[in-house]
């Protein structure tokens, strides 16, 4: 009566509204059968034998060849059979479809998910009265106890019961969930069988986002992106009170401030994908900011134009005799020397001696500071040659090109990470260094090779961060900027617990970064407070991650 009452559907009943389909659809699936046995399926049955000879060591040149004649022989027939019934197989599984497009929906889908409507109505209309029943039967208890243990003992009991109520009706609406997943997906497992596993453009996405809803999880959901959206949220009302608080002619989305923050991040890009190895690997690098000092120091050095009024140890440089692109070209291989040098160092201590990256990375920040500031009196080095940037980095218009060096390192960085056994090895020592070393991979190496890659991020980045301000170069420069890199990777999801992430969050994380710090200075707030917001930003990021984690655990 209750099943008539809320049209619910049975198994049985499910199956056979979907009977006529399956009849219909399984006969031309049967006819499709017949006409690829000789053409299609023989011909990929014969492509397989053809693959697994070229590998197979049993048989002689001779009988090789011999074999791979005659199996191109009978491929060739094969696929003569598939071109005779190329057409008639198309004309069935067209018939199949259209059948699907006019019966599945209206004939089957419709009424089972309406049936599961009917069923989380009724999960949860069962859940409150069980719950009613249960606080009933609670108070009823509770009034006939005195003793304290006694009603202590009853809520507890309460309290288990309401919990088993609530996984009880948790498990109801994911059986309907289930059902109503598993409706939907039938019709793309015959197109499957009619198309051998090809679907169209639209068809892939429709399952994708049934897929996303299906498996789609509001804490979790929370747990990835609630920092992006706050972060959203709060650019937007920075967007908003810009032009109510610096006047209508002061707006942030503007083509121009958009190509100034991608061209303010391109720098620091390098320097956000160098540190991301590391803390892939579980651990940090300190000396970011000192390596970018120590790089612009020594490219405008290299890059001044004329001789250098400073000196390094007392002896004053000049490179003004040689060529432009011989000095740009020296610069940058100066800068990646210096900068793979001492990461080299850290990481081979990391390696060697278990030293965690927080000390020997804390250790080069020092040495790199003490050697520069020492050997240079602290002094700058004046501005590189005028005609340089717009040699490296020139604008195409207002379109600044130092923005394609950064979208050639983000290419390249993801196809070492994505596409090398260096990038699996990496993922793998960051995630459980024990358990890749049982499975062979040398964890020194890896461990190195991480910070080899990050000093080279560092020289190329802190090479281009000198083109781009045209000198300037001292030791102090790039204080601070650690944090920036470390906090972009963090928002971004490279987790400190190591073995996570991915160069599409450190992209973000930068750009998300240098967005709030373009925003925050173009509304004028102070630079001290700039820190308060990045500091917020990177506590909750890494909170969110923590949360992440024990929840796996």
């Amino acid at each position: 009566m209750v099943a008539e009452k809320t049209k619910i559907l049975s198994a049985e009943q499910e199956a056979q509204l979907r009977q006529p389909i399956d009849e219909y659809v399984g006969n031309v699936q049967d006819k499709i059968n017949q006409l690829r046995a000789e053409g299609t399926d023989r011909v990929l049955e014969i492509q397989n034998v053809l693959d697994g000879l070229k590998r197979d060591k049993i048989y002689t040149p001779q009988e090789k060849a011999e074999r791979t004649n005659k199996l191109r022989a009978e491929l060739e027939k094969a696929k003569a059979v598939e071109n005779q019934n190329k057409a008639e197989v198309s004309a069935l599984i067209a018939d199949a479809e259209a059948y699907l497009k006019a019966h599945f929906k209206t004939d089957y889908y419709q009424a089972v998910v309406a049936s599961c409507k009917e069923e989380k109505a009724l999960a949860e209309e069962n859940y409150h009265a069980a719950v009613a029943k249960l606080n009933q039967e609670h108070q009823s208890n509770l009034s006939k106890l005195s003793d304290a243990q006694e009603i202590k003992d009853e809520k507890y009991v309460h309290k288990n019961r309401l919990f088993d109520a609530k996984m009880q009706r948790a498990k109801e609406l994911q059986e309907v969930k289930d059902r109503q997943h598993a409706a939907f997906d039938y019709k793309f497992h015959l197109i499957d069988l009619l198309r051998m596993s090809r679907f169209t453009f639209g068809e892939s996405m429709s399952q994708r986002w049934e897929n996303y809803k299906y498996t789609f999880n509001r804490r979790n959901f929370m747990l990835r992106n609630g920092l992006y959206i706050a972060i959203i949220i709060i650019f937007i009302g920075l967007c908003i009170i810009t032009p109510i608080v610096k006047g209508p002619n002061v707006q942030l989305l503007t083509v121009n401030n958009i190509l100034n923050i991608l061209q303010q991040a391109s720098p620091r890009m390098f320097l956000a994908l160098g540190v991301a190895g590391l803390i892939l690997l579980a651990g940090t690098d300190l000396s970011i900011g000192r390596m970018v000092g120590m790089g612009m120091t020594a490219a405008t050095i290299v890059m001044h134009n004329g001789p250098n009024t400073g000196s390094v140890f007392g002896h004053a440089f000049d490179f003004s005799t040689m060529p432009v692109l011989a000095r740009v070209f020296l610069a940058l291989v100066v800068c990646i020397v210096l900068c793979t040098v001492f990461t080299t160092i850290a990481g081979f201590f990391t390696a060697r001696f278990k030293m965690h990256p927080f000390i020997s990375t804390m250790a080069n920040m020092l040495v790199i500071f003490g050697l520069v500031t020492y050997s240079t009196k602290g002094v700058s080095f004046g501005a590189i040659d005028t005609t340089i940037p717009n040699m490296i980095i020139p604008r195409i218009g207002k379109f600044p090109t130092i923005i394609l060096w950064a979208v050639a390192a983000v290419v390249i960085v993801w196809f070492i990470w994505n596409k090398t056994t260096f990038g699996k090895n990496l993922y793998a020592v960051g995630g459980n260094p024990e358990a890749a070393s049982v499975s062979g991979i040398s964890v020194f190496k890896v461990t190195v090779g991480a910070f080899v890659m990050a000093g080279i991020l560092y020289g190329f980045g802190s090479w281009l961060e000198c083109i781009r301000m045209v000198g300037s170069g001292s030791a102090a420069y790039g204080q601070g900027w650690e944090m920036d890199a470390i906090a972009a990777c963090v928002v971004g999801g490279i987790s400190f617990t190591g073995g996570i992430g991915k160069i599409s969050g450190v992209v973000v994380g930068v750009f998300i970064f240098t967005a709030l710090t373009y925003a925050l200075t173009t509304l004028g707030i102070d630079t001290n407070l700039q820190f308060v917001f990045s500091g917020i930003i990177i506590l909750v990021a890494v909170m969110l991650d923590c949360l992440k984690y024990v929840q796996k655990k």
